[in-house]
């Protein structure tokens, strides 16, 4: 499977790098992975963007450093250190209406194993006012994983963040961000692996990730 590593020089540009990769599944029909360090920021949601107090919260992220950004598909704000990973996995679609509950739980399988590699047992689910509240989760002393789905003509996004470490940055960040859009939000509940006693190094949990995603033959090519 072909494995893409590395981000782009700012925001944009590494969000447009993962939009040209669900391109090339659809055009050629291979699947690809990506898992990296996005750039900081805190990324809205497009429910977000219709509350009445997204100018508050745009300004609070700002305010603490951390770029506001928002991203095309719904859910909630989520904050990237620097440390944080995301992953994207991408296959080909031939019948959009059919496979989203497989992806999600094959999705959830593999992380589990991932996290396991590193020595840290998760647990599907999410403690009360997580952070982006989902069904599609893995916890353990706080949330650590999200992940998220978009179907598309011709291709399948499975994606998501896996916090690495600086869960206490994130909670600071996002509690007052999540105050201003008046969502439920428990700082305690962000969890990290370094807090539950796994690898602080980004490096170390993407290989693990990727490998649980993709298997271990892969083809790695790097971001230009």
């Amino acid at each position: 499977m072909r494995a893409l590593r590395g981000r782009a020089g700012d925001i944009d540009e590494d969000r447009a790098v993962t939009q040209s990769l669900v391109a090339d599944t659809r055009e050629t029909g291979e699947p690809a992975v990506r898992v990296w360090t996005p750039h900081r920021q805190v990324a809205f949601g497009r429910r977000d963007a219709r509350s009445d107090g997204y100018e508050r919260a745009w300004a609070a992220a700002e305010e603490r450093g951390f770029p506001p950004y928002e991203r095309r598909v719904g859910g909630r704000a989520v904050a990237y250190t620097g440390n944080t990973l995301a992953f994207a996995r991408v296959e080909p679609l031939v019948e959009m209406r059919e496979g989203l509950t497989a992806r999600y739980d094959e999705a959830v399988a593999d992380l589990r194993v991932a996290l396991a590699d590193l020595g840290v047992t998760a647990e599907r689910g999410e403690p009360p006012d997580s952070y982006c509240p989902g069904s599609h989760s893995l916890s353990t002393e706080g949330k650590i994983v999200g992940i998220a789905q978009r179907v598309q003509r011709g291709a399948a996004l499975v994606a998501g963040i896996c916090v690495v470490r600086d869960h206490e940055a994130i909670a600071t960040v996002l509690d007052p961000v999540y105050a201003a859009l008046d969502v439920p939000f428990d700082p305690t509940n962000v969890g990290s692996v370094a807090r539950a006693g796994g690898p602080d190094d980004p490096e170390t949990v993407a290989r693990a990730i990727e490998r649980a995603l993709a298997g271990e033959e892969v083809v790695v090519e790097r971001v230009r």
